[in-house]
């Protein structure tokens, strides 16, 4: 083999050897002094990138991960500080060129190095990026100071790191400020500041996390094709070990501060060693393994049990019986103006005829990507929103209500049937208020207005789901993110509904955390015979919690079936895409993403015929009239043109 021109990793990969290294952390420690005393962030650390290598650092949020990376970037804030350790850059031929930790963190050298030799994809893009400067200019503003380029140079090298990136009309999306574009083109924003200079290494903080799972698939694949390109390392920091057997060569785990355990991807996937790692492998919904399984969990770890999932939690769905929900035709359009003075109006169709039902005891699982209307659904059901068209009747008892056109006098006795847990655990719970009164106030008001009888029944539910009656007197800020997700359950709860909408109601947690809140989700649907609308953008978590699954799209159903026949045999062309991306937590079975080529289309003007291509492929120079939702199959709907022709592309 000719190794002139190969790379180094390549060339030490050819020759059997171990792969030089980039960048090696020693016994790093960082601590954080704050009010309450020093915090122990990093505690000892060795972690060693390899030229050429993604190396995946894992753990839950709390770790340390993120403060290592920063530590390693010098970007610590004034109140961290690294109090032993050693990081170190090398060159080309394995020598050391610099050690980080011997830098002035605000000095010329560290400056040079960040950026041109490690570059940073920071977690969340809209935070990271300066929102009173344009995207291009903060791009060009990188490339200024790390390279010899000129003004117009460095335009026209941003430009073609913006296409490089796949991001569409990128001259013109130049001047776009960051509210101007969609969290996953922020994010290849953000990827092509970082790599406008080519570094050595570059460190991914989390970049995937809150986005869509084809999104997410996107810039994963993103990645790779420019570590390969480029021959870059790659330090890409998550909690989501689905991303992980699809992106790294090697693993390291972090818990409380420490490495627990560190090795090749294949071998920790198949088999690992240390509790901690198995929590994770094994608090992992995943489409491979059985459905409504009890996940492991940090907690039970800490409390001494065994590890390992438990039998599938059973439940019964009453479909001999009328639906407890039924939704027909339901439609929120939302008017915007046009214009400068806003004369000509126009209407946004966030929901666009859909009709589905949910039976007693049934889990429904509502999915899509961010802007497809799964949340409106949600709201316009439970009336937080009024519906423009459509039915929506709900069973009490033997009786029917419709909720789309009641009034609130109507509605007030209705709503102590329904719940609702929120996205964000922390953000929809007052500050100010103790858990008693936070759980207690849905009873106040519904009329329970006696004192003890209303903290006997806050006392039983909050016990019910997993907290202690102690719990009671603190604040939603003195819990964790689980905790405070299950002071929501626990807010939904109180009335004891027979309806409940869950919101994307572990989108924001860790996956140990997830883990608890879909186990005791699935263990209060058994106890109490709920019936869940379950609204997320992660296939894996509803294929794990859902009985049916209804898959949107700009505002339409565009298939409806059982969970295993919809992930068994899907059949709508949109559907297979989003399964397509769902990143599966085994290297051993690589993502085949199936790329469909377009783009959503403007809400205010949607295509009239096929709600998915501008072009349909079944269009015989004709224009089609809007597809209807068609059952084809007992129990199984589908939105499409030819039935037959999605069926038989299926097989």
């Amino acid at each position: 083999m000719d190794l002139r021109g190969v790379s180094t990793s390549d060339r030490s990969a050819a020759e059997g050897s171990v792969p030089l290294p980039l960048v090696t952390i020693e016994g790093l420690k960082t601590y954080f002094d704050t009010d309450e005393g020093t915090v122990v962030a990093v505690d000892g650390v060795d972690i060693v990138i390899p030229r050429g290598k993604t190396v995946a650092l894992v753990g839950e949020s709390g770790s340390g991960k993120s403060v290592t990376a920063l530590s390693a970037m010098r970007l610590l804030d004034e109140a961290g500080k690294i109090v032993a350790g050693r990081i170190a850059l090398y060159d080309e031929q394995g020598n050391v060129e610099a050690v980080l930790t011997d830098l002035n963190p605000r000095g010329k050298v560290i400056r040079r190095i960040r950026g041109k030799r490690i570059a940073m994809i920071f977690q969340e893009p809209m935070t990271s990026l300066s929102p009173v400067h344009t995207v291009g200019s903060q791009i060009v503003e990188a490339i200024l100071l790390h390279t010899d380029m000129t003004r117009k140079q460095a335009r026209a090298h941003a430009i073609q790191m913006m296409e490089r990136m796949g991001i569409p009309n990128a001259d013109e999306r130049f001047s776009s400020y960051a509210h101007q574009m969609s969290g996953g083109l922020r994010q290849r924003v953000m990827i092509a500041m970082a790599l406008s200079c080519r570094p050595e290494l570059l460190i991914a903080d989390e970049p995937t996390t809150a986005l869509d799972v084809t999104i997410q698939a996107q810039i994963l694949e993103l990645l790779a094709d420019l570590k390969r390109e480029y021959g870059m390392s790659m330090l890409f920091i998550t909690h989501d070990l689905g991303l992980v057997a699809q992106i790294a060569d090697e693993v390291v785990v972090m818990y409380q501060g420490r490495v627990v355990e560190r090795g090749e991807v294949h071998q920790i996937y198949a088999a690992a060693r240390h509790d901690y790692t198995k929590v994770l492998l094994r608090a992992v919904p995943s489409i491979k393994a059985g459905r409504r399984a009890r996940l492991s969990t940090v907690a039970e770890l800490a409390a001494g049990r065994p590890v390992g999932r438990e039998g599938a939690v059973e439940h019964r769905v009453l479909l001999d019986k009328l639906p407890l929900l039924g939704v027909r035709n339901l439609k929120k359009h939302f008017p915007v103006a046009r214009g400068v003075f806003g004369g000509t109006r126009a209407a946004v169709k966030a929901v666009d005829d859909v009709s589905f039902d949910i039976y007693e005891g049934e889990c429904l699982g509502l999915v899509g990507e961010s802007g497809s209307g799964k949340t409106t659904v949600g709201h316009c059901i439970l009336r937080a929103q009024t519906p423009t068209a459509g039915s929506v009747k709900f069973r009490v008892g033997e009786e029917i209500h419709e909720l789309a056109t009641a009034s609130k006098e109507q509605l007030k006795p209705l709503r102590r049937h329904m719940g609702i847990i929120f996205q964000d655990p922390f953000g929809s719970l007052d500050p100010r208020m103790t858990v008693q009164d936070i759980v207690g106030e849905p009873l106040v008001l519904n009329g329970v207005t006696n004192r003890s009888e209303r903290l006997d029944r806050v006392r039983e539910i909050i016990l019910r789901v997993g907290l202690e009656a102690e719990h009671l007197v603190r604040f939603p800020h003195a819990f964790s993110g689980g905790q405070r997700q299950r002071i929501g359950v626990a807010r939904a709860l109180a009335l004891r509904p027979s309806f409940v909408m869950a919101d994307e109601p572990v989108s924001s947690l860790d996956v140990s955390v997830r883990a608890q809140v879909l186990n005791l989700l699935q263990g209060l649907q058994a106890e109490m015979g709920l019936s869940y609308l379950f609204v997320s953008h992660d296939l894996s978590v509803v294929h794990h919690i859902a009985d049916r699954v209804a898959v949107m799209y700009c505002g339409k159903l565009m298939e409806l079936a059982g969970t295993d026949e919809l992930f068994d045999n899907p059949l709508h062309p949109y559907t297979r895409a989003l399964l397509s991306a769902v990143p599966v937590p085994d290297p051993n079975v690589p993502m085949r993403r199936i790329d469909l080529g377009v783009e959503p289309p403007d809400p205010t003007n949607p295509p009239c015929g096929c709600a998915l291509f501008t072009k349909c492929p079944h269009d015989k120079g004709q224009k089609l009239p809007a597809a209807e939702l068609k059952e084809i199959r007992p129990g199984h709907f589908v939105r499409c043109h030819d039935v037959a022709d999605v069926t038989n592309a299926a097989r």
